[in-house]
């Protein structure tokens, strides 16, 4: 048997030592891959043999080329079932079906029209929500005459039925957002833009009841959108009427405290989705400059500071989106357009690239929030 021993191995792209035959590691401590960011994989010079594997720190995951591409290794977790969208598995649910109290689901994973999963206690038009891995929780919303609720609604989302009652905001309010984690829901921004639209509430999601001041955002705003790992909160763009936004901004799920810059969008808009998984929030679509409704999808890596990058774009422009996520796929639901529509889209997060189309929602949707939908596997999980 030989035996090989170095101290330093030099140089990027170049040959190193081969190893032919079978080759054991005998170690109780472990072997550390090469790592880089995603766009290492294209460097001058590079050529990537087939069963390469690297670690890459944009996504926080282990990647391996084959087929003359690189997939991301990933964890499968067997209750989240992998068929078709009437599987219990990471599920997605749809609130305010068209501008009603009826709640459609779909299976993440797969592709298909949504199915009806029950009914809200109320119509919530321009409400939000958010989850745990086994409950779903929507509140808020309003429409003149009725009054900016402050109730709020929970479900089992493995199972279907009609909600039940949660708890109680802050403050009643709508064209609000909302993230979560696996313990805390956080509810921010939102109609009427004084003094509610600068309010961050908290509810632990197990046990509901009243809610809790959690700190101030950096401006009072409306129609935000928002995104979570499980310790980072974000929340994003929206609109202090007349002028839109572009700023991104975060808090720590765990403590109590005021929002904090993160950085910019790639177009000031408002009325979009937002949808994660643990690594990167996605912002897609809403009514961008002077107006325009947009399919713009940007991207950010929710562990650092900085500004948004360009992902892709949805099949078509629309405002008031949903937007759900597994830890692998982003999907986008309904929203207005000329006319509003029910087209949901996806997309694969760890990657850049258009949206897909999925199927179909139950009902022409134009009353969506950009965090009314939720699911059990997003990226505050």
């Amino acid at each position: 048997m030989g035996i090989l021993r170095t101290n330093t191995l030099s140089g990027i792209g170049t040959d190193g030592p081969v190893f032919d035959g079978v080759t054991r590691l005998d170690t109780f401590g472990y072997v550390v891959p090469p790592v880089g960011v995603t766009s290492d994989r294209t460097l001058a010079g590079v050529t990537t043999a087939q069963g390469s594997i690297r670690f890459n720190t944009d996504s926080q995951k282990l990647e391996f080329f084959a087929q003359d591409q690189w997939f991301e290794m990933v964890i499968d977790t067997p209750d989240l079932a992998v068929g078709s969208n009437t599987g219990a598995g990471a599920r997605g649910l749809i609130p305010n079906i068209n501008t009603t109290t009826k709640i459609d689901y779909l299976n993440i994973a797969s592709t298909g029209n949504a199915q009806t999963f029950g009914d809200l206690t109320t119509i919530r038009n321009q409400g939000a929500g958010y989850s745990s891995s086994t409950r779903g929780v929507f509140m808020g919303g309003g429409s003149a005459p009725t009054p900016n609720l402050s109730s709020m609604d929970q479900v089992t989302i493995s199972s279907t039925g009609t909600a039940t009652n949660f708890g109680t905001m802050i403050a009643g309010k709508k064209e609000f957002t909302a993230l979560s984690n696996a313990t805390r829901g956080l509810h921010m921004g939102g109609a009427p833009t004084s003094p509610a639209g600068i309010d961050i509430g908290y509810h632990t999601i197990s046990s509901g009841g009243t809610g809790v001041f959690f700190g101030s955002l950096t401006v009072a705003v409306e129609d935000d959108y928002s995104c979570a790992s499980p310790t980072r909160g974000i929340r994003a763009g929206g609109t202090n009427p007349p002028g839109r936004s572009n700023v991104i901004e975060f808090i720590t799920i765990s403590t109590l405290g005021n929002g904090t810059d993160f950085g910019d969008l790639t177009v000031a808009r408002y009325a979009s989705a937002g949808l994660s998984n643990a690594t990167r929030g996605i912002f897609g679509g809403g009514f961008g400059p002077a107006g325009a409704v947009i399919n713009t999808i940007d991207f950010i890596t929710i562990a650092t500071l900085g500004n948004a990058v360009k992902f892709g774009e949805l099949t078509q422009a629309r405002y008031v989106v949903g937007g759900m996520a597994s830890p692998i796929r982003g999907v986008f639901a309904g929203g207005g357009t000329t006319p509003a529509v029910n087209t949901i889209d996806y997309i694969t997060i760890a990657t850049q690239g258009n949206a897909v189309d999925f199927g179909d929602l139950t009902a022409v949707t134009p009353g969506l929030t950009g965090s009314g939908p939720v699911s059990n596997a997003h990226g505050g999980l």
